[in-house]
């Protein structure tokens, strides 16, 4: 089965919404890309994916929608008020869409070719989706091949959907056993971001691994989290 990745000109981008981010690409990510956020427990992956998604809710009036089989609802809408976002506002509004599902009800969606959340995203006119995580996804199949088939299917209706979807990783490295080949390979992008201790102190630090189709920064760089979400600092490279 094969993706057909997205063909888009310079003025087909999208704006992430994390300060600093064109720093480290400077042409922005291509509408309707799918592009994998991996990251330990900690390193702020779903405040990433949250600010993504809120940025084009209050920006841009688009519709976003949060899959999680991790997150609960009232306290992540709780935690992301620290930030100003307020989810339960966005929700109301019906341009915030949650849903909280098991791993189990995301492999029998993929089985059904998108089931009601293509419903959903189809008269919502969802622009922006996140999935956090996919880790627990990829935990559910043991044969390699038959997790390399999944991956596809799931691609395949991402990009149907016709969203600029994140999916979030358990993960700070694309290469070990948690993320298959075909997530490595099938992606847009991957962003590393870190939650590491230098020197015996904690710090964050993000990374752009791959950005299929634009120049990115070779470069590791300090990753704040501020009042108002996360900061990343271009100049200010880090030795992880």
């Amino acid at each position: 089965m094969k993706r057909h990745h997205p063909i888009t000109n310079g003025n087909n981008k999208v704006e992430l919404g994390i300060p600093g981010f064109n720093g480290l690409v400077p042409a922005g990510i291509d509408k309707n890309s799918v592009v994998l956020s991996a990251g330990t427990a900690g390193s702020g992956k779903t405040i990433f994916a949250l600010q993504f998604l809120v940025y084009g809710i209050e920006h841009n009036n688009e519709t976003a929608m949060y899959i999680t089989f991790e997150e609960q609802k009232q306290k992540l809408y709780k935690d992301m008020m620290r930030f100003g976002w307020d989810l339960a506002k966005h929700e109301r509004a019906g341009k915030f869409i949650y849903l909280q599902y098991t791993p189990e009800q995301v492999k029998r969606l993929i089985v059904q070719g998108g089931g009601i959340i293509e419903t959903i995203i189809s008269d919502s006119k969802v622009k922006r989706l996140v999935i956090d995580s996919i880790t627990s996804f990829a935990l559910l199949y043991h044969d390699e091949l038959e997790k390399k088939e999944a991956a596809l299917k799931l691609f395949e209706l991402l990009n149907k959907w016709g969203c600029t979807s994140l999916l979030t990783s358990q993960d700070e490295s694309p290469y070990n056993g948690t993320i298959s080949a075909a997530l490595e390979f099938e992606v847009d992008g991957i962003i590393l971001i870190y939650h590491t201790k230098v020197k015996g102190k904690r710090i964050r630090a993000i990374e752009v691994l791959k950005m299929r189709g634009t120049r990115i920064s070779e470069k590791t760089v300090c990753l704040d989290i501020t009042n108002n979400g996360l900061v990343i600092r271009p100049n200010k490279c880090v030795n992880i």
